[in-house]
């Protein structure tokens, strides 16, 4: 392998593929990313093979150099739109030899604008001297290029590197975009590095797009750009334009259905984050602490605690950066570990609740979302809680605690329709609103028990999601036997038709035979008097609402339930649509 490694070098047989990077508003291909691969024929054809073949022999930056030449080449070859990214992982950067100016002279040569080059950093292994790297990326940045992380959320330290760096660009792995229309901790994780960006001046990049839902909840949440094979595929001829298909999503007007989850009431206190990590006495001299990492290379925080108070923490990067500059070690190893310690750690109680303990972190200073926080009782060190855990609970926990799930149904309730609501309002699209109500239900609990009529609720909830599209349709359980659907689909009549007819077929079966043979049963009204009650049925309520006709939600719910109650005057499963104009909104 080293010797076919050395003759792809020698011979330059490396070709370059492009992905484009679109804008998730217009659909404009912004970018692309460069990637590389060995010849075709070859073991080697990878890019993760090659690599790993070049660092096994000491290759790496040879390689990354000849990837970069071949890259920038064909991307001026090609006459390429809008700017290119660049691979580059940290090791080569941090590697002094190859940072004399030899990108920025490819790029002369060849007569590209360092403006339109983003350095991406791809990390391979552990980054562990920020300073140097701080100083390679301004060397970097006083040539005109920006700074793009890669896989945010995947790396070794990739929230570090953003804390340090301050790149112009983040990209967020994959594995937060996938699927990201079904899960609300993946959604939650996303928007919550998008108020990052936002505040610290950063342009997210959501990375391997597959699927319209998926472009579309991202669009809705505010990501700035977007890569994956949705957009297109890495190719060698790339297109110098988005599909038809994503252009034409994007510019449709309407709102993606974001993924709903029930609120975990035991999930709401940090004490659930706690990690059981021993802490040192502050007796403790810095030649010990070091050897304590040594023997734990998974190990990133010591706490420091004196008879069970916390006095700070004592951070890897740091103790490892210390004692790798002269004599320090010599100096301070011997001296106690609060030489070196964070002497102003983030501190809270075990029944401090997520959201005050997310707030906190949000606005104390960045190296606190890395070291962690320390969980105490009564003043007293209990354990380390992390970040990372802290953003995962806060997903699963939805930092506004009110995108809660009907028990009965686990549909959306009242909050989440309001929401969804607000936002189609909000968004200037034609949408359609339909009030789902039971006719006859109380009377049947009364006669077939609750139990029954539970099953009627929850085979209502599942026939409604059937028949909606789940990418544009809301389906909601406003309580009891109402029901609530935002419809983004044209043809929601259809579906509503569909609806009725597979109510009326299956809520036949909770029914017994003598029922059903004579369309009904006798029970006892309110008042004690024999009533005949005709069989279960569905009556659905429909208002159309264009754009700037409502302007609240409290409107909306108004005018349907006027519908449904017309609705509810027709005799057997029915859909009344309200024709009739609003009248004039208060603004």
């Amino acid at each position: 392998m080293r010797a076919h490694l050395y003759d792809i070098l020698a011979r330059k047989q490396l070709s370059a593929l492009f992905q484009p990077i679109v804008h998730m508003q217009s659909g404009e291909i912004i970018a692309y990313e460069g990637l590389i691969r060995g010849p075709s024929d070859s073991p080697l054809h990878a890019p993760m093979n090659l690599f790993k073949t070049a660092r096994a022999n000491g290759l790496t930056v040879q390689l990354e150099h000849l990837c970069r030449r071949v890259v920038l080449e064909r991307f001026a070859e090609l006459e390429l739109p809008g700017k290119l990214f660049l691979n580059v992982s940290p090791e080569c950067l941090l590697q002094r030899d190859a940072r004399h100016g030899e990108t920025l002279e490819v790029i002369h040569q060849i007569g590209i604008n360092p403006e339109r080059v983003i350095i991406e950093l791809t990390e391979n292994q552990p980054t562990y001297d920020y300073d140097l790297m701080r100083e390679a990326v301004l060397h970097y940045r006083n040539m005109g290029f920006q700074i793009a992380i890669d896989d945010l959320g995947e790396g070794f330290s990739s929230l570090r590197l953003w804390s340090e760096l301050r790149p112009e660009y983040v990209k967020i792995d994959m594995h937060f975009i996938q699927g990201i229309n079904h899960d609300p901790v993946k959604l939650q994780f996303v928007r919550s590095i998008q108020e990052i960006a936002e505040k610290s001046n950063t342009r997210v990049i959501a990375e391997g797009i597959e699927t319209q839902a998926e472009l579309l909840v991202l669009r809705d949440v505010g990501v700035a750009y977007g890569q994956g094979y949705h957009l297109g595929r890495p190719h060698p001829m790339p297109a110098r334009t988005a599909p038809a298909e994503v252009i034409k999503a994007l510019a449709r007007n309407g709102v993606a259905v974001y993924p709903q989850r029930a609120v975990d009431k035991h999930a709401s206190r940090i004490h659930k984050l706690l990690h059981e990590v021993p802490a040192v006495p502050p007796s403790m001299n810095n030649n010990d602490v070091y050897e304590i990492f040594q023997k734990n290379p998974k190990l990133m925080i010591i706490p420091v605690v004196d008879d069970g108070q916390p006095l700070g923490l004592i951070n890897r990067f740091d103790m490892i950066e210390h004692f790798a500059r002269p004599y320090e070690r010599e100096l301070y190893g011997k001296k106690s570990c609060k030489q070196f310690m964070d002497r102003q750690p983030l501190v809270a109680d075990r029944n401090t609740s997520l959201q005050e303990l997310s707030c906190r972190m949000a606005e104390a200073e960045a190296r606190h979302l890395f070291n962690g926080f320390m969980i105490t009782e009564q003043g007293r060190y209990l354990g380390m809680g992390t970040g990372h855990d802290l953003m995962r609970e806060i997903t699963q926990m939805q930092i506004n605690a009110a995108r809660y799930a009907n028990p009965l149904t686990q549909l959306p309730g009242n909050v989440p329709i309001t929401e969804h609501i607000d936002r189609l309002l909000e968004s200037g699209t034609r949408f359609w609103v339909c009030y789902f109500d039971l006719d006859h239900f109380k009377p049947f609990n009364d006669v077939y028990g609750y139990r029954r009529g539970d099953d009627v609720i929850q085979l209502t909830g599942n026939i409604l999601s059937s028949y909606c599209d789940p990418d544009r349709d809301f389906v909601g359980h406003i309580g009891g036997d109402d029901f609530m659907v935002l419809f983004q689909s044209e043809d929601w009549e259809r579906r509503c038709q569909a609806v009725l007819d597979e109510f009326g077929h299956l809520v036949l079966d909770f029914y017994s035979n003598d029922d059903r043979e004579r369309g009904g049963y006798i029970s006892e009204d309110r008042q004690g008097k024999k009533v005949f009650y005709s069989l279960m049925s569905l009556s659905i309520g429909a208002i159309r609402v264009e754009p700037r006709q409502y302007y609240t939600h409290h409107q909306i719910a108004t005018a349907a339930t006027e519908s449904k109650k017309q609705a509810k005057k027709i005799h057997g499963n029915s859909l009344f649509l309200d024709r009739r104009q609003p009248p004039p909104a208060l603004g």
